[in-house]
């Protein structure tokens, strides 16, 4: 969702509050003016934007993308664009200059003003935000402390759902007695399969009490109708728990909009932050079912920090949150929807119709972004799709990754980002058209 000017400004204008003496410690206190090189782009230009070559080559213009080969293995982290790579680089500097001091004093307030930006965006209050170390640690913090488990109770996952929060879910098992019932997500899914695939698991598990459950998934791309299952489940009693990592940044929601009451945000994906940063979500009146992580004794029970204890961290990377958003804002949500959305039909319109080729991810419209899976007929195995993932890369340059954990077989994930050209996804739809005749069975 793409805000004014205006609500960029007041974001950002708590900074204006600190203390005298920050700017010295933190040469960005407030937000720099990003190069004019960065094309502004509103929410209504979305649809023409994001054809626009000319206007996304500026954009492209903003980050330092190695020349090797043509990354389109963009989900695993997102590139920081230039402003905020420059950003990260003052703020370690400062962070190593003034050590403990800078830990002890002026980073509590700049950590809460971060938590006020996200906050801010997401339409919700920083007393629900806490910040985390990346998607990862949040799902684990979420699914680990949910308190409302008793012995014989149901966790519930798909198999498109994150590993390592199926792990932790695994996990409940042995530590909560909890009895563990993982389903599987038609392929390619339609908004109304995929409905029914959830209400179908939660029908079957009459003691489910905890669903974990992907807005985007990592193998696939999938996006699922979030809002509409966390409504099927709460009838049934029970809690979801939102893997958005993937979500946020690419898409254009709020939370309000889907409703949850625990939920998991990247912020090295697709919002440009640095390596490490992350924050989870629970909504006001359900901190008490979440317990404090490890016994934390850092912040009182009734705060949502303590729920999160990451030990000493590279401070540099949260604090260099508010470039991110600032650059995420002179584009908006909107414009990034609408181009990671082009630039993956432009290549699966191309080979969609394809002999022997499998598109995992549906067209219909609020079923995907930027993220498609493809897998060659006959060809499921890991090795097959490492395979074709390293003849993607040896012959037509092209980075991509293989996946698996699909109850269909492995896959090669696909995943273009602001930086990359419409030329550059047609030479992976003709690269396809010439290898899968090759490697069909």
């Amino acid at each position: 969702m793409a805000l004014s000017r205006r609500a960029v400004i007041t974001g950002a204008g708590a900074l204006a509050a600190l203390p005298q003496a920050l700017p010295q410690a933190l040469p960005h206190a407030l937000p720099q003016a990003l190069p004019h090189a960065l094309p502004q782009a509103t929410a209504a230009d979305a649809t023409s934007l994001a054809r626009d070559e000319r206007f996304w080559a500026g954009v492209a213009g903003q980050f330092r993308v190695s020349g090797d080969f043509v990354n389109l293995e963009n989900g695993y982290y997102g590139i920081m664009p230039e402003p905020v790579r420059r950003a990260y680089h003052r703020n370690v500097d400062v962070l190593n200059a003034r050590n403990s001091h800078l830990l002890r004093t002026a980073y509590k307030g700049r950590a809460d003003e971060v938590r006020d930006r996200i906050a801010a965006l997401l339409g919700v209050t920083r007393a629900e935000i806490a910040l985390t170390r990346g998607g990862t640690e949040a799902l684990q913090n979420l699914i680990s402390g949910y308190r409302r488990l008793r012995p014989g109770d149901a966790v519930l996952y798909a198999d498109l759902d994150y590993p390592a929060a199926q792990h932790t879910m695994n996990w409940l098992a042995g530590r909560r007695e909890a009895t563990v019932a993982r389903f599987v997500l038609p392929e390619p899914a339609t908004r109304q399969a995929a409905l029914d695939a959830y209400e179908r698991a939660l029908r079957t598990t009459p003691r489910a009490r905890l669903l974990l459950l992907s807005h985007m998934n990592n193998r696939t791309g999938l996006v699922l109708p979030v809002r509409e299952i966390v409504a099927m489940a709460r009838e049934r009693g029970v809690d979801v728990v939102v893997d958005a990592a993937h979500s946020w940044g690419q898409l254009d929601f709020t939370l309000p909009a889907l409703d949850a009451d625990f939920a998991a945000f990247s912020l090295h994906k697709w919002i440009g932050a640095p390596l490490g940063t992350g924050f989870l979500y629970i909504r006001r009146g359900r901190l008490a079912d979440i317990e404090p992580v490890f016994g934390d004794e850092s912040f009182p029970a009734g705060d949502i920090r303590s729920r999160v204890h990451s030990g000493t961290m590279d401070v540099a990377a949260p604090l260099t949150v508010p470039d991110a958003l600032d650059f995420h804002l002179r584009l908006g949500a909107a414009v990034k929807q609408a181009r990671l959305r082009h630039l993956r039909d432009r290549w699966v319109s191309q080979v969609r119709d394809l002999p022997g080729l499998q598109i995992l991810t549906p067209d219909e419209p609020g079923m995907y972004g930027a993220i498609t899976a493809f897998r060659i007929a006959g060809r499921t195995s890991t090795a097959d799709n490492e395979a074709v993932a390293a003849t993607l890369l040896d012959t037509y340059g092209l980075y991509t990754v293989a996946r698996t954990g699909m109850a269909g077989g492995d896959a090669v994930r696909v995943t273009p980002a602001l930086f990359t050209s419409a030329a550059q996804v047609d030479r992976l739809a003709a690269a396809l058209r010439r290898l899968t005749p090759r490697l069909r069975a």
